[in-house]
């Protein structure tokens, strides 16, 4: 299946019962880039009460790698919430981070729930989303007379030139959509050969991370499990 992309990092604000909610969501590739923007809003705002997350990286409808943090929430009340919002947008290589002053007034177990998946749309909301296209790493080999033609095409097909040798030919290492591979070749005719054996998936557009380890979370369907829960069970 299809899903959306972030194109870049926005922000939210909601108060409910004088508690205050400020999400933020940030495009990511990897969980450590999730978990830099964790540890950077736990800084920024070290006097919040909480600091709570969820993020998925690749598809949200069959991924591997997702996690998400309660930070002393009362169980399932934070982060969840925070993941059910992103699944059912289908919205992958996201994290979204909302971060609570407590406003004195206790909100439950149910009023916690609606409060964090409410941030969570929020700032859903203030998205700039794109589909997801998977793109690829490939290598074009071409004569020096040919070059600009092979440049033109990549061009067109709306690709990038990463990197360009020169020896008794000239190797171009560019990046373009999966889909278009066809299309380069045809284009390409007799003007340059792509090297298939140097074909790779480019990480920070499409994988998946079956070793993540964050939090005893490898499995979508096993993050019951994986919920970090801290000492605090009264819903506040």
């Amino acid at each position: 299946m299809s899903y959306q992309t972030l194109k870049r990092a926005v922000t939210a604000r909601l108060e409910i019962k004088k508690s205050e909610f400020i999400a933020y969501a940030y495009p990511v590739t990897s969980r450590e880039q999730a978990l830099f923007h964790v540890e950077q809003l736990r800084q920024q705002y070290a006097d919040a009460r909480h600091h709570c997350w969820a993020y998925i990286i690749g598809d949200p409808n069959n991924t591997t790698s997702a996690g998400f943090d309660d930070d002393g929430e009362p169980n399932g009340t934070a982060g969840r919430p925070i993941l059910n919002v992103l699944q059912h947008k289908a919205i992958g290589n996201v994290i979204i981070i909302v971060v609570r002053y407590f406003g004195g007034i206790k909100l439950g177990a149910g009023g916690l729930t609606r409060a964090y998946a409410g941030a969570a749309q929020a700032v859903v909301d203030e998205m700039d989303l794109s589909p997801y296209v998977p793109m690829v790493q490939v290598q074009i080999l071409a004569e020096f007379a040919t070059e600009a033609q092979c440049r033109y095409v990549v061009d067109s097909l709306n690709g990038s030139i990463d990197d360009v040798a020169y020896s008794k030919q000239v190797t171009l290492t560019v990046t373009i959509a999966e889909a278009d591979i066809d299309h380069l070749k045809e284009r390409l005719a007799m003007d340059g050969r792509v090297l298939d054996e140097s074909k790779k998936q480019m990480s920070n557009h499409a994988f998946t991370e079956h070793s993540l380890n964050l939090i005893g979370f490898d499995n979508w369907h096993g993050y019951d499990k994986a919920l970090i829960v801290k000492d605090d069970f009264n819903a506040h």
